[in-house]
């Protein structure tokens, strides 16, 4: 089907990217995934390319682009190639929205430069150990000084992706108690450096798949952060958490469209290729009806993350549409990805096919970003139920 969401600037720059990801990643993927994590001078070559400014203003070090479709070619191509870019999504997805929103003009000119080039990579923070999606239970908190001058951190995280090789960190963190009306009240948002006293990285944590994505436990003891580096106003964090919400849920649902897209080429091509009792597996009824229905459900994604899209690009994607986007990709990758690891038997078990890799990676999106449970009682919410 036709498609009207890229234009010709969107196929250019898809061209340079997979030219990209065929000489920089591929070749040497393999060594990342056995290492679980990208090496940090990867991150330099992103800068390089540009990856990190495509949303970052002009004046600093940006193309001050305001649009994702840049994004979803990222996804569809990373995942066209079954690699990832280690821990740099969050880098872009999660944390440059909130510096764009937030930052002051003076923070951006100590913050944006460097993120651009990759010289400060960037991770946020707000789960932390027992309380999972409820945000509104995080026990970090930060009090202010006496002087005035800074606050004073203590607490821990976990889960947190980009958290090996972060240098700067979007905390969450109490500054006050929650109300009896409202338990969300009290959350602010600090940009932490990494190098600062107090501050440690604990466990990389060993995950069932996007096993290139560093991902950490951190802890804060006594950590002394600037009142310059505050992001927006104490107290409102929860609702600028929520603000991002959509756009994170779209870059979820995005990327499991361009997942399960991904899925059928790679069994398209196996079967093709792989012969069993003298005929191409390609050959056999079943083979077709199965990548004939897994196809149409990756249409129907399609449709739905192209719209999501434009609606995200208009400022109008709603918290409800968001969800049920997150919702409807991923549970159709859920689906076309088991079936077309299923189509590659034995192969499909082994790492060294990237639908295995694909198929582990996956099972996050239903997880992170808020779990399909959530997405259903949004929805239902926005139904009036």
């Amino acid at each position: 089907m036709r498609r009207t969401v890229f234009n010709e600037d969107h196929e250019a720059f898809r061209e340079t990217l997979r030219a990209f990801i065929e000489a920089e990643v591929v070749p040497v993927y393999d060594e990342w995934f056995a290492a679980g994590q990208a090496p940090r001078d990867f991150y330099y070559k992103l800068g390089e390319l540009g990856i990190f400014g495509i949303n970052v203003p002009e004046e600093f070090g940006g193309a001050g682009m305001d649009s994702h479709k840049f994004e979803a070619v990222l996804y569809e191509e990373t995942a066209r190639a079954g690699v990832q870019f280690g821990g740099s999504g969050v880098h872009v997805l999660l944390a440059l929205p909130y510096i764009n929103m937030l930052a002051t003009d003076e923070q951006k000119k100590r913050y944006l430069p460097k993120f651009v080039t990759g010289e400060e990579m960037w991770a946020i923070a707000m789960t932390e150990p027992g309380t999972g999606s409820d945000l509104a239970g995080m026990k970090s908190t930060a009090k202010l000084s006496e002087d005035g001058t800074h606050y004073v951190l203590n607490g821990a995280k976990t889960f947190i992706t980009g958290g090996v090789h972060a240098d700067k960190v979007i905390v969450c963190a109490r500054t006050a108690a929650p109300t009896a009306e409202d338990r969300r009240y009290g959350i602010s948002l600090f940009a932490v450096d990494t190098k600062s006293e107090g501050y440690s990285v604990g466990r990389k944590l060993d995950k069932l798949g996007l096993r290139t994505s560093d991902t950490a436990e951190l802890a804060f003891v006594d950590v002394k952060v600037p009142v310059e580096d505050l992001l927006g106003e104490e107290n409102k964090g929860f609702s600028y958490l929520g603000h991002n919400l959509a756009s994170e849920r779209w870059g979820i649902a995005y990327g499991a469209y361009a997942q399960a897209k991904a899925a059928v080429r790679f069994a398209t091509q196996y079967v093709q290729e792989r012969t069993v009792f003298g005929k191409p597996v390609a050959h056999f009824q079943n083979t077709k009806f199965e990548l004939a229905a897994c196809q149409a459900e990756v249409d129907a994604a399609e449709a739905v993350a192209d719209r999501a899209t434009e609606a995200l690009d208009a400022g109008e994607l709603t918290p409800a549409e968001a969800a049920s986007a997150k919702l409807f990709c991923t549970e159709v990758a859920h689906r076309v990805i088991d079936r077309c690891l299923q189509l590659h038997g034995g192969y499909g078990y082994m790492n060294e096919y990237p639908i295995a890799r694909l198929y582990a990676d996956n099972r996050v999106n239903r997880i992170y970003g808020g779990t399909s449970e959530i997405m259903k009682s949004i929805i239902a919410k926005n139904m009036g139920l």
